[in-house]
């Protein structure tokens, strides 16, 4: 199989909004670039650093974000909390399982994912593991792909809230587990975008 070459042994970057390549000055470790105005460099400053504390403060929060309930159901009076595994649970009871599946996918399984994707990556990084460098390059895609539909839950949950306001009929209170849940989300997204993927290349050694 050969050997990738990276821009950055042949001293070139690529801008980070326009996708315009860009040759620094020798020396110069960044450079604006020249069609979009972006200041660019070979790589982020503290990448694996900022992305370890975005991800372990998301692995922290996952623990509440299951074990506290995200949202209460009041019915004429009568309610109780539910979850994210309990409220599967009573959809697969009665019967919505296509509604349950997705809601375990979106709410347990991809979070887990992609914290579980991020801290491969970042340990293939730190410790210079001898992994497939592109499948390392698919895995982080497939992270930042995805991050964005995570939010539908915290969607639903904010609409339903603000909706369903009947009085003594129906209410819908939003529970703490949904705040840990939404902290989830929104570290794994930043931990995706601090993480700067050209790093997985650097670890090849190329033929002098």
């Amino acid at each position: 199989m050969s050997i990738p070459v990276t821009g950055l042994s042949r001293g070139w970057m690529r801008c980070t909004l326009c996708g315009k390549l860009l040759k620094p000055l020798p020396g110069e470790s960044d450079s604006y670039c020249p069609r979009c105005h972006t200041k660019n460099h070979f790589r982020l400053s503290a990448s694996v650093s900022r992305s370890w504390a975005y991800t372990v403060v998301g692995w922290l929060c996952l623990v509440p974000a299951n074990y506290f309930p995200v949202m209460t159901v009041i019915y004429f009076g009568r309610g109780a909390p539910d979850t994210i595994i309990s409220g599967v649970a009573h959809l697969w009871s009665a019967g919505m399982w296509g509604i349950a599946a997705l809601v375990f996918v979106a709410s347990v399984a991809v979070p887990v994912l992609k914290l579980v994707g991020l801290s491969i990556l970042l340990m293939t990084v730190q410790f210079k593991w001898m992994l497939d460098r592109r499948q390392c390059a698919m895995l982080f895609r497939a992270i930042h792909f995805i991050g964005r539909w995570s939010l539908l839950d915290l969607f639903m949950i904010s609409i339903l809230v603000t909706l369903v306001d009947l009085g003594a009929v129906a209410t819908i209170e939003a529970g703490p587990g949904s705040t840990a849940f939404a902290t989830v989300v929104v570290t794994t997204i930043l931990a995706a975008n601090s993480f700067d993927a050209r790093l997985i290349w650097d670890l090849e050694k190329e033929p002098s």
